[in-house]
């Protein structure tokens, strides 16, 4: 068999676009063969009007006949050779696809490829209208049809069949362990900083260092504007999406970039080799974060200038995406669990609203939210803010057709993220251990399998915020009260700064009291 090749993403999302809204397609091979050449090419087709044999060794073998140049809506469009027993290929329009189809069956056809790169709204019309037409329909991309041709030359047979997929989804796996692993990561972060800058109160005047913490800080009244930001995005988005995509990759490429060299710096710090520096303006700066910062741009370039390469430009996108979450959830401060309680739960109802509700307001009955994670119809850009992981069929056959992704939002990382990053700050400053940062990190974990498992039973997109947002409110909620401590840390920072203190001088010293480092 010669080399597989995969559908391009515009040519498949056409090609979803127009044939999954009318009818349950589904992915097939075309194995096609021609100058002792093969090539394998992807086809959806419906199996509930025509069943495909699963191997390609039970798959019949027929001619391939190309007949673009004709719209195949009479008799007298079938040429004078006659289509007896051949798979015809004819353009999409002119007539209904039906129609072309009951004329090529009435020629003797085995089966009709309808080719289209154009069509911008799913066809209409239903199968009972054409109850007689019983020959194989599929639906495959001009472009892929093009190519066989340039490949194969004119004379083509092709063997159609359906393999099955893999059983198990292993991108749920590990779309969990990035989600998991960076909530984790980032909250244990924001608990080393925090850490960091109780034992840095005792050198700084008080007032400095309140004022440094507001402006990290996420009041109630600041959460409430966000989420209606957030809102207003969400409708520019959906009617502006061609220009405002765009938009959306610059921000996403320098934010992801400054957070990438966030991120790596704090690790290259822990490096005791390799300090020299160089003085500029004044200022000396260690050489080897210049060249850190180098990395952080080129990575963010190459996967803005190669961002829908299908096979590897995902990979550079989540290493972005995670590095964007973790800095997000390092550097933004909810005070308390008020805030915590007000931004999740108007969050939620945003995530439940733009994926449930608005598919009663939109023309087509599409999720404003799902639409806007998949790409709108016809347009080829994705919003870079998602994590991605393909299916893992590259050892499939079905590795030619576009290769589905799981994707999940940086909402549903970030947001309970900056809950799980308050708890183990709250642990820092209570000096309660890893109690609240652990309970809340496996509430999420937790959270997410149940996402999945309803979106494996409903085989429909799910808000993740659903369940994540009540299983971390109500573990923390649980905890809190059961150590006595919800009024604390309802009120998160309002508590005294002696506790602060002890907790930092247990770190330093257990000998020393609060009171004993401010004598110092």
């Amino acid at each position: 068999m010669g080399p597989q090749r995969q559908l391009s993403p515009a040519g498949a999302a056409l090609l979803w676009g127009f044939l999954l809204p009318l009818v349950r397609g589904r992915e097939a091979v075309l194995y096609s063969g021609g100058e002792g050449v093969t090539q394998d090419f992807c086809m959806l087709y419906n199996p509930y009007w025509t069943t495909l044999p699963s191997t390609l060794e039970n798959a019949t073998s027929v001619s391939l006949m190309n007949l673009t140049s004709t719209p195949l809506c009479n008799l007298s469009d079938i040429p004078s050779v006659g289509i007896k027993s051949k798979a015809v290929v004819v353009p999409w329009g002119s007539c209904h696809f039906f129609e072309k189809a009951r004329i090529a069956q009435k020629g003797g056809a085995e089966a009709m490829l309808v080719v289209n790169n154009s069509v911008l709204f799913p066809p209409s019309g239903n199968r009972s209208e054409f109850p007689d037409v019983k020959i194989l329909i599929a639906f495959i991309s001009h472009k892929d049809f093009k190519d066989a041709n340039q490949i194969l030359g004119n004379n083509i047979t092709v063997k159609m069949y359906s393999p099955s997929w893999p059983d198990f989804d292993y991108t749920m796996v590990v779309i969990f362990v990035i989600a998991v692993f960076t909530v984790a990561l980032g909250g244990y972060w924001s608990g080393l900083v925090e850490l960091e800058n109780l034992k840095a109160v005792t050198t700084e005047d008080r007032e400095m260092r309140k004022k440094k913490e507001d402006y990290l800080t996420f009041s109630p009244l600041t959460v409430v504007i966000f989420v209606v930001i957030c809102c207003v995005m969400m409708v520019l988005l959906y009617f502006f999406y061609k220009w405002l995509v765009y938009v959306m990759i610059a921000i996403f490429c320098i934010a992801s970039a400054m957070s990438l060299y966030n991120c790596l710096a704090a690790l290259i710090h822990k490096i005791p080799y390799g300090q020299c520096t160089i003085a500029c303006r004044g200022k000396s700066m260690e050489v080897r974060l210049i060249f850190l910062s180098g990395l952080c741009i080129a990575v963010a370039v190459v996967w803005a200038v190669f961002r829908n390469e299908d096979r590897w430009a995902w990979i550079l996108q989540d290493i972005l995406g995670i590095a964007f979450c973790l800095n997000l959830i390092k550097t933004l401060k909810l005070p308390n669990f008020k805030s915590c309680v007000i931004l999740l739960g108007l969050l939620l109802l945003y995530d439940v609203f733009f994926v449930f509700i608005t598919p009663f307001i939109t023309k087509n009955g599409e999720s404003i939210m799902v639409e806007l994670a998949a790409g709108p119809f016809g347009n080829n850009e994705k919003l870079p803010v998602v994590i991605r992981v393909p299916k893992l069929i590259y050892f499939s056959v079905m590795s030619v057709c576009l290769m589905p992704v799981s994707i999940l939002g940086f909402g549903d990382i970030i947001v309970p993220g900056l809950l799980i990053a308050y708890c183990r700050r709250f642990d820092v400053q209570t000096g309660s251990s890893y109690v609240y940062y652990v309970s809340s990190t496996v509430a999420y974990a937790i959270g997410m399998i149940l996402t999945f498992v309803v979106l494996v039973l409903m085989k429909k997109g799910q808000p993740a915020l659903l369940y994540l947002v009540p299983c971390t409110l109500i573990t923390a909620s649980i905890v809190a009260w059961r150590r006595k401590e919800m009024k604390k840390f309802w009120k998160g920072n309002s508590y005294q700064m002696m506790d602060h203190l002890d907790y930092a001088a247990n770190e330093e010293n257990p000998a020393l009291t609060g009171e004993q480092i401010v004598q110092q």
